[in-house]
């Protein structure tokens, strides 16, 4: 199939790096990685970082900052094997959708073949960085393969796709964990839970974007199950998610610098519910990408409560 490298994928940002600096040939491949669009591997990578800052406080070791780059580079690498693998599985929706019909498999740019290949290459890229960690973080990374593979088809069977994608979105949560401490405890499978509560509430803005097309086509989403009502549904997960993380803390004897700099990320989960508008889909998606500036924050009360 032969490339066309032209055309820029609907909802990524104008005058993105990929589109202006990479090669030609390359294109193609790094768009249906999504490395046009950062904030899916940024919002991968952060509870892997808050999972460290949450090791660094029960352990009182310090901060490892080299596993904090190791998780960065596997987040990008398997956020792209994980778009690669949606958009083989995707291809006939994406077709239908608005938003997703310019990506590189339904607009001939890429054949499903070519992108089994990209695949196979990225995830060994993850598997590099896997095997930089202890045995048991190992084993921990390869359980999340299953619910990598399960999310692509959970919008046909189910209003709640977000939840599958929490599940597989937050296991840095654990990850994190299991390298400084090769063990899983409660604080750990907390930060998880809290994690998946704010992966269920920022994808249900994200979805506001394709509502009308998804009911058109039958993809369910908990944007459509929620309605009218999506404020309330989305204050209540991100409600969840800043008390579990608390718990978290508290599980591992957070001082009150933590808790006073916590405020900061609680803020801007209710900034984003007093500000959704159900219909809007740029304000949609500039709500689901300033979660990026909240994983920095809570990040940041992490480490500087445990630095102090």
């Amino acid at each position: 199939m032969q490339h066309e490298n032209t055309g820029t994928v609907a909802d990524a940002v104008k005058g993105n790096w990929v589109d202006r600096y990479a090669p030609a040939q390359a294109k193609p491949y790094l768009r249906m990685s999504r490395l046009d669009r950062p904030i899916g591997y940024q919002l991968l990578f952060w509870p892997c970082a808050f999972a460290l800052g949450l090791a660094s406080l029960a352990t009182d070791t310090g901060f490892n900052w080299w596993h904090l780059v190791l998780f960065f580079i596997g987040a990008i690498a398997m956020r792209g094997a994980g778009c690669t693998f949606n958009d083989i599985v995707d291809r006939d929706i994406d077709d239908k959708v608005a938003r997703t019909r310019s990506r590189p498999i339904p607009s001939g740019q890429v054949s499903v073949k070519q992108a089994a290949a990209w695949l196979v290459a990225q995830s060994l890229v993850g598997l590099a960085v896997l095997v930089q960690f202890n045995t048991f973080a190992i084993l921990v990374g390869i359980a999340s393969l299953v619910l990598v593979a399960i999310y692509p088809f959970m919008k046909r069977v189910t209003y709640w796709p977000q939840l599958f994608l929490g599940l597989a979105f937050s296991w840095g949560a654990l990850m994190g964990w299991a390298t400084e401490t090769s063990t899983l405890a409660w604080p750990a499978v907390v930060l998880y839970l809290g994690c998946i509560a704010w992966t269920i509430g920022y994808d249900t803005i994200y979805a506001l974007q394709d509502v009308e097309d998804d009911a058109l086509i039958g993809v369910k989403s908990t944007a459509r199950l929620a309605g009218a009502n999506v404020r309330p549904f989305v204050a209540v997960f991100y409600a969840l998610a800043a008390a579990l993380w608390a718990i978290a803390a508290l599980m591992v004897g957070a001082s009150w610098v933590f808790f006073v700099l916590f405020l900061v990320p609680v803020a801007m989960l209710a900034w984003q519910v007093i500000t959704i508008e159900r219909t809007n889909g740029a304000r949609s998606l500039m709500l689901f990408k300033s979660n990026h500036w909240l994983g920095l924050a809570f990040t940041a009360a992490l480490v500087l409560a445990s630095l102090l």
